[in-house]
Order: C-alpha cells, then sequence, then structure tokens
C-alpha cells in the first residue's frame, strides 16, 4: 500500500507528501526532485519546519537573512521554520536538485551539529564524501515503502549531513549536557504516565528549572513542557491504533486524569480529536 499521495510526477518533478504519522525523534513532511526551467523562482516564503535541498547539477543562488549565496552542483542549503527566503535557478545552467521537509526532536540538534543555521545555511561536503544525495533520492525513488523504512532512510540522511559536512561542529563524547538531557528522557519515559511535572524532572536531574529548561531546549529545539507533551501524545496514539480501551482510560495511562483535557492537548498535537484518530488508525486484529 501507498503511503505517500504523489502531488506531482513528471519528467522534471517528482513531489510526494509523507503521511502524518508523528514521529518523535524525526517526521518527514515531503520530499521530491525537481529539473527546474532557467530563471526559475520560488519565494519569497516562510517554512514552517526545516528544508534542505542538496543540488545535483547546475547553478543557482539563495537570498535569506539579508544575505546572497551562490550555489552549483554538490552543495545544499538548509531552510529553517520561520525563516524567510527566496531561490533562483540561474538562467545558463539551472539546478537540478532533491529536497525533503522534516522536523522532530532530532532535527535541530542534527542541523547544529552539521554546522547549519540561519545565518550559515550552506552544505558543503567534506572531500571525497558525498552520500547525502544518495540518500535523498532514496525518498523519492522509494515513495511507496512504509512510513517506518523511510523515516530509516531520513535518519540515516540527517547522520550523513552531520557527519560530511565542511561546517561540523567536532564535539566530546561525554558533553555533560548529554548526561542531563538523557537523565531527562529517561525520567519522561518512566513517569509520563502520572501527572509529572518540568520541576520534578528538573529536580530528578540535580539541575534547578530555570537552567534545565534553557538547557533542554538549546539541546532538542523545544522546552521541556512541549516535549513532554509531544511524547505522551505518541504513546496516546499508539494505544488508540492498537488497543480498544476507552478514550478516558487513554488519557490516564499518559498522565491526563481530566478526558477534555486530554482530547484537547491530543488535538492541539494532531489536528483531530483521539475519536477521530482512532477511528482513521486503528489496527484490527
Amino acid at each position: 500500500m501507498a503511503t505517500q499521495k504523489p502531488v506531482q510526477t513528471d519528467s522534471k518533478v517528482k513531489f510526494f507528501v509523507f503521511q502524518d504519522e508523528r514521529f518523535v525523534d524525526l517526521n518527514l513532511y515531503q520530499f521530491g526532485w525537481e529539473r527546474c526551467r532557467p530563471m526559475y523562482q520560488f519565494g519569497p516564503a516562510v517554512r514552517n519546519h526545516f528544508l534542505f535541498h542538496y543540488i545535483i547539477s547546475g547553478k543557482g543562488k539563495l537570498e535569506t537573512s539579508g544575505q546572497t549565496f551562490y550555489l552549483s552542483a554538490g552543495q545544499g542549503f538548509l531552510l529553517c521554520p520561520g525563516q524567510i527566503s527566496t531561490y533562483y535557478a540561474d538562467e545558463q545552467d539551472p539546478w537540478e536538485y532533491t529536497w525533503v521537509e522534516f522536523g522532530g526532536l532530532r532535527a535541530r540538534e542534527c542541523m547544529t551539529l552539521a554546522g547549519l543555521s540561519e545565518t550559515q545555511p550552506i552544505y558543503t561536503p567534506r572531500a571525497g564524501e558525498n552520500r547525502v544525495q544518495k540518500y535523498m533520492l532514496g525518498l523519492v525513488d522509494n515513495h511507496e515503502k512504509s512510513p517506518i523504512r523511510l523515516i530509516g532512510v531520513g535518519m540515516i540522511l540527517l547522520d550523513e549531513l552531520v557527519q560530511t559536512s565542511r561546517t561540523k561542529i567536532e564535539v566530546g563524547n561525554k558533553r555533560l549536557r548529554d548526561f542531563y538531557i538523557k537523565e531527562a528522557m529517561s525520567y519522561i519515559d518512566l513517569n509520563y504516565s502520572r501527572d509529572v511535572s518540568v520541576e520534578e524532572i528538573a529536580d530528578a536531574c540535580g539541575l534547578n528549572r530555570s537552567y534545565f529548561g534553557k538547557l533542554f531546549k538549546e539541546t532538542m529545539g523545544q522546552s521541556p513542557q512541549q516535549y513532554l507533551i509531544q511524547y505522551r501524545m505518541t504513546k496516546a496514539s499508539e494505544l488508540l491504533k492498537a488497543t480498544r480501551i476507552s478514550i478516558a482510560e487513554v488519557g490516564r495511562s499518559v498522565g491526563y486524569e481530566n478526558q477534555l483535557h486530554f482530547s484537547r492537548a491530543f488535538k492541539n498535537v494532531f489536528g483531530i480529536s483521539p475519536s477521530q484518530y482512532r477511528a482513521k488508525h486503528f489496527i484490527q486484529s
């Protein structure tokens, strides 16, 4: 069964929308490939998620954050959430590129480790290391595979971006902040089913709430409260898909005694109510 709806496919463009499965570490939104016409322009536009383009052939330019970048085959460029940008294909040698739009808990951390940001959006691979194109086209060529398979390819792609980037940030393997974040995530995993607070998580890590919140957001790209809510809703979605327990019991299982509060939080994350989600995604045993 196809998992992506092809929005457009022809000899010059392939564009697929990923089914919204709400994976926590990485979520794909859309990906594709295009051979642009001369002087093709996109923007000015603002993105809601990260969007990465890799240039297979040709040339073009990117205008963003008050800067202009000229790019060619073998390079890539990152657009960050909320960033206004415009990009153009070259008049004489228009580019052919592949792209992927993504988000998730690991997205900003990986882009930071790759040395990519709003002010430094250009990816240039280290000499002799160019496997990014392989994995990006792997998404396009295997668009009918299962969401889990495509998320796996996406995770490898993120790692390739980090490992092959010329602007990669070298960090120690035993950073203290990594220890704190892992402690926090472990504590959430063990306690999400009850009314746990951010203060309690910070205390478990031996940090004050303010410093913990700053550290967590810098590392994960979202606040501890946002992460906790998304984690709970992901667990709730799994229960809705795989069990027949009541909506109220699902809510209690992820720390919500009040069914109305649970339903409101679920809809804020998934865009539909728990009952609508179950009707759409329930897995028959």
